[in-house]
């Protein structure tokens, strides 16, 4: 690919560079953290919009970071050689200046005008994807999304200290949920995507391990997924509108895993990925409706 020039490169090249799909629902996930932190109807809408573009700014500036690393191995894969770096518009130096600029805004705006917890949190999550997950353990191990997984899993834990300044066990229970969610979301797409990821040499699961048992891993992780989506019922007490959307969304998920496993048919790996993302989506949004939903009685 030629490099880019100012000509050819446009802001849309950056916006793209950004992911922004993956940082809308890790905004999604970071702001149900800061409105089930705050008592119903009191919510700082402040709070609310300058931790939103905080924590966002830190993970597009993750996921720019990402692809400078990954910028070879995009290249070869039909998933990613569309990309802006494989594609050459924009240059490597200029895709990485812009990160730096993300990053440091983001941590002006959460030390200026949120919080040093939230600011150190969100720095060690973007360091944690940018750095120790995507130069290291992607390449090293085949449990990369699961060691990994805790970086993307943070978000709403985040929000909850954007609000409270402190690390509350609800807040971890938040990320415990997210947590359990990524392997299965994560290997569905490995399977579907298995031979792009042995062209470039990545020991992605199905790669290593085979198909057969990245599905019986997939049904392990759903099963520990679905009790600890459970957890906010019984322990934080969480009402009945949430426990209703954990089984019928946990139950789907089941379902679509099973089917995976045992009548697969075509995409049926790429149909479960795509309908873990809704699940994770309508979990969290549950949990705000059901938060809501006494006060409004």
């Amino acid at each position: 690919m030629t490099e880019a020039t100012a000509q050819s490169t446009t802001w849309r090249d950056y916006f793209d560079l950004c992911k922004p799909k993956v940082v809308a629902l890790l905004l999604l996930t970071a702001i149900v953290g800061v409105v089930l932190a705050s008592p119903p109807g009191d919510i700082s809408l402040r709070v609310l919009i300058l931790s939103t573009l905080g924590i966002g700014l830190a993970a597009a500036a993750g996921a720019v970071i990402n692809q400078v690393v990954e910028r070879e191995s995009d290249a070869k894969m039909a998933r990613t050689e569309g990309r802006p770096l494989p594609q050459g518009k924009v240059t490597q130096q200029n895709a990485f200046i812009f990160a730096v600029l993300l990053a440091t805004a983001s941590m002006f705006i959460l030390t200026g005008f949120i919080n040093i917890l939230t600011a150190v949190l969100t720095f060690a999550s973007m360091i944690g994807y940018a750095v120790i997950y995507t130069m290291y353990l992607k390449k090293a191990t085949p449990q990369n999304i699961v060691i990994g997984g805790i970086a993307g899993a943070t978000p709403p834990l985040l929000g909850w200290t954007a609000v409270t300044n402190s690390i509350d066990p609800h807040g971890l229970l938040l990320v415990l949920i997210i947590f359990t969610w990524t392997p299965p979301h994560f290997w569905a797409l490995a399977i579907h995507r298995r031979d792009e990821y042995a062209k470039v040499n990545l020991p992605m699961l199905p790669v290593t391990h085979g198909v057969e048992f990245t599905k019986y891993s997939i049904l392990g992780y759903t099963i520990l997924m679905i009790l600890v989506t459970l957890l906010p019922y019984l322990i934080v007490e969480r009402g009945l509108i949430y426990l209703a959307a954990a089984l019928v969304l946990g139950g789907y998920f089941l379902y679509m895993v099973l089917k995976l496993m045992f009548a697969e048919q075509e995409n049926t790996a790429i149909k479960t990925f795509v309908y873990s993302i809704n699940y994770l989506m309508l979990l969290f949004i549950a949990m705000v409706v059901d938060h809501y939903f006494p006060y409004y009685l």
